[in-house]
């Protein structure tokens, strides 16, 4: 497991990568292990590029998980959310990758992944997406989270 004076992204140079590299997420040991508890991440500066236009979308990435052993590192996060300003996939591709390259690299017992992107040509897309460890508590928490996942939708004033 990696220790904390290990970590590479996090008091050095930043470097950016300008394409999507998961190779740039790091680990750290969750000091909490003997309880549930979410960690949020707000990302309100994620850049992507349409896979077919290649026009740039925006969006708010919202990331929550329940972590196990494992934690990701903010700043490593941060660099992995940037690196896929030049990368081209749909909305619903991006949060799809972003959640299941974080359970690769964490193994948490939940997580969810919500994009909120900004509109292009009139339309702004949502895509959601969550999981919870199969045989566990957390797997029905995420087939409840997902049916109402949007119950009490947030007010949006930027579209």
């Amino acid at each position: 497991m990696p220790r904390e004076d290990e970590l590479k992204a996090l008091g050095k140079k930043t470097i950016y990568k300008t394409d999507y590299d998961k190779d740039v997420l790091e680990t750290f040991i969750n000091k909490h292990q003997d309880h549930d508890y979410f960690v949020k991440f707000n990302c309100p500066e994620f850049t992507s590029l349409c896979p077919i236009t290649s026009q740039p979308d925006f969006a708010t990435i919202y990331i929550s998980y329940i972590p196990d052993k494992l934690m990701v590192e903010s700043k490593s996060l941060k660099l992995y959310l940037f690196s896929f300003r030049n990368h081209g996939d749909f909305h619903e591709d991006c949060v799809n990758i972003i959640m299941e390259d974080l359970i690769a690299l964490m193994n948490p017992k939940y997580i969810e992944v919500w994009g909120k992107f900004l509109p292009r040509g009139g339309i702004s897309i949502d895509p959601y997406v969550n999981y919870g460890r199969s045989g566990t508590k957390y797997a029905l928490m995420a087939e409840e989270r997902l049916k109402w996942h949007d119950l009490n939708p947030d007010k949006i004033d930027n579209r």
